[in-house]
C-alpha cells in the first residue's frame, strides 16, 4: 500500500505551526501595537525617537504621517514611525 499521504506532510505541517506561532504572530501583534501606538500620538506629547532623540510632538500631519518635534536645538521633522517610545505617561507612572 501507499505510505506516503498524510503521515509525510505532518512534519511540514507542524514545522508551519511552530513558525507561525514562535515568529509569525508575535510580529503581527508587535505591529499592529506599533500602529495603534502612532495612532494615539498627539500635540504635546514627550518622546523619544528611535535614534535616541528626546523632545515634545509639536505638530501631527495625518497626510504624509509626519510630526514636527521639538528639541532644545529646534524643531525637527519626523515620520510617525520613527518615534520609539511617549515618555509622559512613564514619568508619571507609580514606581515599582
Amino acid at each position: 500500500m501507499g505510505e506516503g499521504g498524510i503521515g509525510s506532510l505532518l512534519p511540514f505541517v507542524l514545522m508551519f505551526v511552530v513558525v507561525y506561532f514562535f515568529m509569525i504572530a508575535p510580529q503581527m501583534k508587535r505591529a499592529k501595537k506599533e500602529k495603534k501606538f502612532a495612532a494615539e500620538l498627539k500635540r504635546g506629547d514627550k518622546v523619544i525617537t528611535k535614534s535616541g532623540l528626546h523632545g515634545k510632538i509639536a505638530e501631527l500631519n495625518d497626510k504624509d504621517n509626519s510630526c514636527v518635534i521639538e528639541t532644545m536645538a529646534g524643531k525637527l521633522k519626523f515620520d510617525k514611525s520613527s518615534i520609539s517610545m511617549e515618555l509622559s505617561q512613564k514619568l508619571n507612572a507609580p514606581a515599582k
